[in-house]
């Protein structure tokens, strides 16, 4: 067992060390270290390990042609090239897994941020789900509106209308802060382009799909596209859908719903779903068919 006067030898050589490195405040009465710098360097700042940019280096050393992994890896968000450490994942990927796996958990339990809605003149209305817990297991209560939503719509929304088009936070309120700005205003200029009668737009907070046939019985809409937060992967959790349906009404087969999916930065873009949803939505007018139907 070291003594007590070995110990402190030890823990002022260590101090000693630490000071001329910079990472150790200098004692009170100890004289200036020669050649010592003249200030500590900043730490660098830690990279995110769950950025794309961090993403897109490969971890496997031992790749047999590494340019070849690179350009795959850059074509895709699979994790690809992760490398193992015996025959479990290396550290790297593990945490890297574990930042992606909160990620999606915050973008369920996380409410959409209101000035969002503030700045789109959104106002909100809310299904019979009271909370998150009951939202995520109770799916029939967030098909159907609230009894306050139905008197708000009623009161603050154009009926006989050609389309309505709402948002809902679904499974990831990150998917509809990170799209609905750059979506909303394309979707919406396109359609009243083509001379149709627009609903007033509004966001349905803890909505399921199925929702969107309470709302166009409720409006009497001949179209309804809602813009939703899709269930969060390990590659995004901003990925949102448009689900749009013709003639709704409660109970219609899940079938009769076309969906344009994958709407994030990294699949179709916000901007280029909107206008493709415009066309889609133009194309089941004309035919008075959606889902399955939709002859293209």
């Amino acid at each position: 067992m070291l003594d007590e006067k070995t110990i402190a030898l030890i823990a002022d050589e260590v101090a000693r060390r630490l000071r001329e490195t910079g990472r150790f405040p200098p004692a009170a009465d100890a004289p200036p270290v020669e050649n010592a710098p003249e200030s500590a360097a900043e730490p660098a700042p830690a990279e995110d390990i769950a950025s794309a940019e961090h993403k897109a280096k490969p971890l496997l050393r031992s790749a047999a042609d590494p340019e070849a992994l690179a350009r795959m890896k850059r074509r895709t968000t699979a994790r690809i090239g992760v490398g193992r450490a015996g025959p479990r994942l290396n550290t790297e990927t593990m945490l890297t897994l574990r930042a992606d796996h909160a990620k999606a958990r915050d973008s369920v339990f996380a409410d959409v941020d209101p000035r969002l809605l503030e700045r789109l003149g959104l106002f909100t209305v809310q299904t019979q789900c009271d909370c998150k817990d009951t939202y995520l297991t109770r799916p029939d209560l967030g098909r159907r509106l609230s009894d306050e939503a139905v008197r708000t719509l009623e009161e603050r929304c154009v009926k006989d209308i050609d389309v309505q088009i709402y948002a809902s936070d679904g499974l990831s309120s990150a998917a509809i802060e990170a799209n609905l700005e750059r979506i909303l205003p394309v979707l919406t200029e396109g359609l009243e382009a083509k001379g149709l009668k627009l609903g007033t737009p509004f966001f349905v907070r803890f909505g399921r799909v199925a929702a969107e046939d309470h709302i166009a019985e409720l409006l009497r809409a001949k179209v309804v596209c809602v813009l939703i937060g899709e269930r969060p992967g390990l590659a995004t959790a901003e990925s949102m859908s448009a689900y749009i349906v013709y003639g709704a009404h409660p109970g219609i087969p899940e079938a009769k719903r076309t969906v344009v999916s994958n709407i994030h930065k990294d699949g179709l873009t916000a901007v280029e779903a909107g206008a493709y949803i415009t066309e889609v939505i133009e194309q089941i007018l004309r035919q008075r068919k959606s889902g399955v139907d939709l002859v293209k």
